[in-house]
């Protein structure tokens, strides 16, 4: 597959997303105060970064799993079908958990993945996003708690890629067609 040349422009600098996550990582805690032990769960790839920066600032027992679900594959519009690449290896029930995503944009995925836990009998289920297009949703879903709202741009980087490409930009950009 031949990609379009591109630039990306930064819209939300590292700084901010630090800021963020610190503000966020307090609520959750807040949220699960009386947890035994909180089950992370990454939805990979594109939270990974978000995910291990977030556990570091919660100041509660964790567990971290992940999660596969793809709907995009390298294209940057949805499929709207959603297959799990990789399911969590411990099991939830009776067990607090917070879903970890990087971006809900139709809401297909997130949607997908919180009827599929539901159904394992977690105690108590939350999700946060680190970003939300609440433009382009189809589906009707939306996160506990949420770093940025943004427009309808395809972003890249802080974990985000294009094709497998920008997952280690600093800061979230924005993708500019040249």
């Amino acid at each position: 597959m031949t990609q379009r040349p591109y630039v990306v422009d930064e819209m939300i600098s590292a700084k901010a997303i630090a800021a963020r996550i610190e503000a966020l990582a307090h609520q959750i805690e807040q949220e699960f105060a009386d947890t035994e032990k909180l089950v992370v769960v990454g939805l990979l790839r594109g939270s990974f970064v978000f995910i291990a920066d977030l556990v570091r600032e919660l100041d509660l027992p964790v567990e971290v799993d992940f999660l596969e679900a793809s709907s995009y594959g390298d294209k940057m519009e949805s499929s709207r079908e959603v297959r799990i690449l990789k399911d969590l290896r411990g099991g939830i029930e009776g067990r607090d958990v917070l879903v970890v995503e990087d971006i809900i944009d139709t809401g297909f995925t997130m949607s997908h993945v919180i009827h599929m836990l539901e159904k394992r009998g977690p105690r108590k289920l939350k999700v946060i996003a680190l970003l939300d297009k609440p433009t382009r949703r189809e589906v009707e879903i939306r996160a506990d708690w949420t770093g940025f709202e943004i427009p309808d741009e395809f972003v890249v980087g802080y974990g985000i890629d294009y094709a497998q490409r920008n997952r280690n930009l600093p800061y979230i950009g924005k993708v500019r067609f040249t």
